[in-house]
């Protein structure tokens, strides 16, 4: 198994490996290969797939915007997992924020994504009961959760 940089080619086994995790939630702009691109191209040396023999088994996407860090759409194929890989993939995103003059990075997870909250707990990340999450859609988006 190894880690490297996630790149545009990547995207179809990524997206199905999205698309398989239960707790995921895409849409159909943000998610798509178009959508994808312009993140990598926007943080080319914070995204990661974790690799076995040719088969992506794991993801995460960081960045930034100067200021704060966030991690999306982390996952890793069900049989690979409790191996440590979703540790190794943020390790590898939190270094590569942190070299890059990031301070602090935030993360979503759904509420019903017990399995998900579980390991961003175990990671060390706090969830904050004082900040409402807003949002606005300025273009229609379809989601498709898992």
């Amino acid at each position: 198994m190894k880690i490297r940089l996630m790149t545009i080619s990547d995207y179809n086994q990524v997206y199905e490996l999205w698309i398989n995790t239960p707790g995921m939630g895409q849409n159909n702009l943000d998610d798509s290969k178009e959508g994808i691109d312009r993140y990598l191209k926007r943080n080319p040396s914070t995204c990661f797939v974790a690799e076995d023999e040719g088969k992506i088994i794991g993801v995460i996407m960081s960045g930034h915007d100067g200021r704060r860090g966030f991690i999306h759409h982390t996952a890793v194929l069900e049989t690979y997992r409790r191996q440590g890989i979703g540790k190794k993939l943020v390790d590898k995103a939190l270094n590569a924020l942190e070299q890059e003059g990031i301070n602090k990075v935030a993360l979503v997870v759904f509420e019903k994504n017990k399995l998900g909250n579980s390991f961003w707990e175990n990671m060390g990340f706090e969830s904050r009961n004082d900040l409402v999450y807003r949002n606005k859609s300025i273009r229609e988006l379809k989601r498709l959760d898992t």
